[in-house]
């Protein structure tokens, strides 16, 4: 051998020994890292759907928090781990690669809106990291990527209940249809509604659009009342559709709007007001229900967070991370893919919003209930079976 192959030699053996060193400094640090399982939730803190995200990422803490205070899972503790999508598609795949990269997730929960939902699958169907989204109703979402589910009825469903309600329960034979192009979840509920009002003998007189954050609605507004319809469908969320339905009432068009789940919060009564009175939208449970899982929640619930009554999308994030939890013990750890096939083959999981199986398209088939707006309160006036 050479001087310089020995040299080479040498250099090498001090490279290979200090990797060997680093390679032990990280795993002197694994031992700690080994005791919590780290869980991400994907949720939009800030934004349009800002609401809807809080209330979910807190349903999913106090998951963790009660599930931690029985012993943690497989005796770890759970962690989890907030990052923002500040409800946009764009910002969502940063803050779903920060959950990953960055923290190491083993799996996410989120987002709440399919827009940013979408735009967070296929990183987790990469990595394959389970995703599961506790709220996004789009059924297009989830195609093909085997790594993400949801805990959450679809749009197929529930624009099925919200035609149906219209014609059977309204008894209405003439709507208009008030689409958001922006959004995944509005133009998706919107295709079944007209869909299967249609089938069920109704007539779609006319379908205007808008995009999610316009202000002014006059001239759709003006085209609908022109046309005279008993009832308009409105598949928005509740920032915009508490200023629709006020510009609406302005304009003394004073026949019922349906929607769907992306009206429950709380905003809709404060913002809305009398505007929102006499108008439905499809859900995802009941608080006032008397089963005990459902009270024991939402007593669990206004104890955690100062007396808030829990609104679908916190009942949702709570069972979605459930769900997870439930799926861990049966894969007997976080590996994939045991924990995905575990995720998969859930069946009958007693979640507050009801029994929930994933089925082979990685769907929850589960219960819904209509909620009609009376007097600054929800009312509960149809319960909706899977």
């Amino acid at each position: 051998m050479t001087f310089f192959n020995r040299r080479n030699f040498l250099a090498g053996a001090m490279f290979l020994g200090a990797g060997l060193l680093a390679g032990c400094h990280r795993a002197s640090v694994s031992p700690s890292a080994a005791s919590v399982i780290k869980i991400g939730s994907l949720n939009s803190m800030t934004g349009d759907e800002s609401t809807f995200g809080k209330s979910c990422n807190s349903g999913i803490r106090l998951a963790a928090e009660q599930q931690n205070a029985r012993g943690g899972l497989l005796g770890k503790k759970i962690r989890i781990i907030t990052a923002d999508s500040e409800s946009s598609p764009s910002k969502a795949q940063l803050a779903v690669l920060s959950l990953i990269d960055n923290h190491h997730v083993v799996a996410v929960l989120g987002d709440v809106a399919s827009s940013n939902t979408k735009a967070a699958v296929p990183r987790c169907q990469k990595a394959r990291i389970p995703l599961i989204t506790p709220a996004s109703t789009n059924p297009n979402i989830l195609r093909g990527d085997d790594y993400c589910f949801r805990t959450c009825f679809t749009d197929t469903t529930q624009g099925k209940w919200i035609a149906r309600f219209a014609r059977h329960d309204l008894h209405a034979t003439r709507a208009a249809l008030l689409v958001d192009t922006k959004q995944a979840y509005s133009t998706g509920l919107a295709r079944v509604i007209r869909a299967e009002f249609t089938r069920l003998g109704g007539k779609i007189l006319l379908a205007p659009s808008y995009q999610s954050g316009d202000t002014n609605f006059q001239t759709q507004l003006t085209q609908i009342k022109a046309a005279h319809p008993q009832v308009v469908f409105l598949p928005g969320y509740y920032g915009d559709v508490t200023t629709i339905l006020q510009q609406a009432r302005e304009l003394k068009i004073t026949v019922p709007f349906v929607g769907g789940d992306g009206w429950d919060s709380q905003k809709t009564l404060q913002i809305g007001g009398k505007a929102v009175d006499g108008c439905y939208f499809t859900n995802h449970y009941d608080p006032s229900d008397p089963a005990p899982r459902v009270q024991k929640f939402v007593k669990a619930y206004e104890a955690r967070y100062h007396g808030n009554v829990p609104d679908a999308m916190a009942v949702l994030g709570y069972d979605a991370a459930n769900l997870l939890f439930n799926a861990i013990k049966r894969a007997h750890g976080t590996g994939e893919p045991a924990l995905r096939n575990a995720i998969a083959t859930t069946k009958n999981f007693p979640g507050v919003t009801g029994n929930i199986t994933i089925n082979k398209h990685r769907n929850a088939i589960k219960p819904g209930v209509v909620i009609k707006i009376e007097h600054d309160k929800f009312v509960v006036v149809k319960h909706e079976k899977p």
